[in-house]
Parts: C-alpha cells; structure tokens; sequence
C-alpha cells in the first residue's frame, strides 16, 4: 500500500463510527488468517509464554491492525497469534492496553469489539492481580467468579449501538458457570489447586494503599488489578462467553511487610508459567 493510499484509509477510519472501525480490524485480521477460530485468550503481564507454544501460529503485530491499540506496559508483547492448542483453534491477544496509559475505555476495548466482530464466542480473560484474601499466596490461580468496577467509568456510557448490543446488558452472569465448571474439571485432571474469588477493578498506576485494601477486603474482593472488568462488561454486551483467571502474583499492600514492585510481578508469572498453561490447555480441551 502506498503511503497516500495509507493516509487515506487512516482518515476514512478517524471519521467512522466506532462499529465501522471494529469491523475495519476484523476485515484486516481475517485477511491475514486462513481460518479464524471461535475462541480467544487475553493473556496479562508476564502470561504470554501460552501464546508461544500455539501450534502452527501466525502473528500479527498490533500496530499491523487499524485502530488497534498498542501494548507499551512490560511484560506484554503487543501481538496477536492466532494457532492450536490441544487441537482447538484459538487466537491469543498476547499484551493489552490499559486506562493507566491514558487510554479512553472505548479503545481499551476496542480489541474486544474486533474480536466480536470475529465471531468470537468464548473469551479467556487473564490477568496478573494482588492477592487480597490472606487464605491465598504468590503464585495461586484463581477462578473469577464476579468483579466489582471500582474504575469509575464503564466502556458502554455514551450513545447505544444495537448492532454491539442491548443497552442494558444484564451482568448477573457476567462469568460464565459453565465455563468455571470446566476450568474446574481441567484443573483436578492436571492435578493444579486452584481458587475462587472476586476481582475489584482500579484505575492505577499506582498500586493501593493498605487502607484501599482494607476497604476492598470489607467489600467482598478477593483480589486486586488495573485491568480485565471493562473487557469482560464488553465481551457480555456482545453476547460473548467469558471465564476469567487472575495469577495471583503478589500479596497486596499491607498483607507483607515488604513494597510492592512490578519485578515481583513478572518474576511470580514466570515461575507460574507452566501451571498457568496447563489450565488454559485443559480448558481448551474441553470446550
């Protein structure tokens, strides 16, 4: 493409509708794709090693897709992969965009209405969180069984798009019983313990204060992040199937007497890696 025809699409996108732009992703994404699975993988800080053992996999860069947002944050690569694992096609989004980089929710999302506009049916939304219930400790993987938004904004205020959806979409189920059911019977077969708790969604950067845990804890949240709610109240406005996992990579503030980095981070991820994705594998298996 040359540079003046580049121009002129990137202008065409600046002026269409958020609809045009997503299916504008999906057009470019299925182009690259011989076949586009029915499943996706939204992998967190330091949980993309999964997307680098997809059998028979094509990457594509984020910055190849129109509109896309970029991954800048360390630990997520900011591509998209699409291959095989336990013969189920997937595509794994390897690195996300997040509010605390300045982003508006609607192109935090942005890649969740492509992957709608995909034909995605079932979304595996992963995550690196701090762990706030004591009963936990570094490297546990927990099943989400509800969140609570404390980002104070949702990526559906603003006029309505009944082609994504209802207006009011019911969240009652936003995390699949199905889907946690099978997470089960894929983590007993592997032999894996594994736990079940809430998620409370913040805005970040800054990690919270031993009092906002405090409080968390009192409001009935078993673990902490910047990420992951926005993606799942879109995923539902589309229809799509959600399960979430959070790798519970640090305790949060308060519960050691230590501060808490983001090396910890990526260092509780690495040595989780291969737990991490035998759960995600076993899932896959059973859908």
């Amino acid at each position: 493409m040359s540079q003046a025809a580049a121009r002129g699409q990137l202008a065409a996108l600046a002026d269409a509708d958020l609809f045009e732009r997503a299916e504008a992703a999906a057009t470019a994404v299925r182009a690259r794709l011989p076949v586009v699975p029915n499943v996706a993988v939204v992998l967190g800080s330091g949980l993309g090693a999964f997307a680098d053992g997809l059998g028979g996999a094509i990457s594509i860069s984020y910055e190849e897709i129109p509109g896309w947002p970029a991954s800048r944050v360390t630990g997520h690569a900011g591509r998209l992969v699409a291959g095989t694992a336990r013969g189920r096609g997937v595509l794994a989004l390897s690195g996300r965009a997040h509010s605390y980089e300045g982003h508006a929710l609607d192109t935090v999302t942005f890649p969740i209405r492509v992957l709608g506009r995909l034909g995605i049916e079932t979304l595996i939304l992963t995550n690196a969180a701090g762990g706030i219930n004591t009963a936990f400790s570094p490297g546990a993987l927990m099943l989400i069984d509800d969140h609570i938004n404390l980002l104070g904004a949702n990526p559906l205020a603003g006029p309505n798009d009944d082609r994504f959806g209802l207006r009011f979409p019911d969240m009652s189920e936003a995390y699949s019983p199905r889907l946690r059911a099978l997470a089960g019977e894929a983590a007993r077969a592997a032999g894996l313990m594994i736990e079940h708790g809430v998620y409370v969604a913040v805005a970040g950067p800054s990690y919270e204060t031993p009092a906002e845990i405090r409080a968390f804890r009192a409001l009935g949240a078993d673990a902490v992040g910047m990420s992951t709610a926005p993606e799942v109240i879109v995923a539902r406005h589309l229809g799509i199937e959600v399960l979430g996992i959070s790798c519970i990579s640090n305790m949060a503030a308060g519960i050691l007497p230590q501060p808490l980095t983001a090396d910890e981070v990526l260092e509780t991820t690495a040595r989780v890696r291969d737990k991490f994705i035998a759960l995600l594998e076993g899932v896959l298996g059973r859908l």
